[in-house]
């Protein structure tokens, strides 16, 4: 569920964006009958979060085009993708062997180019008896290289970063964007919509609703104490004390 609303509002947002695009273009006096492709590149597409990404992204009836990309694995897990019966065409890259002369790297340029949306799961998660510090030592240094590959060829795009610690890699994407002069804050997120399922998860089961009729907002970050779900705006909710403290801090 976390995943499917992610790729569903992502694509929906580049979608909405072109469609306005193409509406300014027929405005000026051009037509065109054609609808607009979306491609979608999920960079880290072999891993826990990746796979099943992309998956619902090949069974998005909003994506054309799916561009897998991973250090290892990736044609295998493309090759299965192309497998199911959905209008979107699936590739999948690995990075380019080791040169000289020193080269880019032609595996992320072809994931990249003609990206409308860039999904970043790279990295990886957190084990136990690993701070925060040590998650961002390993993640930053790929969430860097990944956007400085964003940055050249598809700058445009929108991108949305999971890897964590996010309240860290997103500014570090914004950095890197800013070097290249490519920034645009409406085209960066960090992605927290689990804060946002595990909010609702927890409010149903104290009120005995269904999960899918609850929507709680939840502002801040995605770490500790920064996550601020707000309980006291869920209509019809009563909590005890206990219980709303509790479902704070689990969320």
């Amino acid at each position: 569920m976390i995943i499917n609303r992610l790729a569903t509002r992502a694509v929906s947002t580049a979608f909405r964006q072109r469609a306005a695009a193409a509406a300014s273009v027929q405005s000026a006096g051009f037509h065109s009958t054609t609808a607009p492709d979306a491609k979608v590149a999920v960079l880290g597409a072999a891993g826990g979060i990746g796979q099943p990404l992309s998956l619902l992204c090949k069974l998005s009836p909003e994506v054309d085009e799916l561009s897998c990309y991973d250090i290892v694995g990736t044609p295998g897990v493309a090759a299965d993708l192309s497998h199911i019966p959905t209008k979107s065409s699936t590739t999948g890259s690995l990075p380019s062997p080791v040169a000289w002369p020193p080269t880019h790297n032609g595996g992320l340029e072809e994931a990249l180019t003609g990206a409308d949306v860039v999904v970043i799961p790279a990295g990886v998660p957190r084990k136990p008896g690993m701070t925060r510090d040590d998650l961002f030592n390993t993640n930053a240094s790929i969430v860097q290289t990944l956007v400085e590959g964003c940055a050249k060829f598809c700058p445009d795009a929108i991108i949305a970063i999971i890897s964590n610690p996010v309240n860290s890699t997103v500014p570090i994407a914004a950095e890197v964007l800013k070097k290249h002069g490519v920034y645009n804050p409406k085209k960066l997120v960090g992605v927290t919509t689990l804060d946002v399922c595990r909010a609702n998860t927890f409010v149903a089961n104290s009120q005995g609703w269904d999960p899918k009729d609850v929507d709680v907002t939840v502002i801040g970050g995605h770490a500790g104490i920064t996550i601020l779900p707000l309980f006291s705006r869920v209509d019809g909710a009563k909590f005890s004390d206990e219980e709303l403290e509790a479902i704070t801090v689990r969320t």
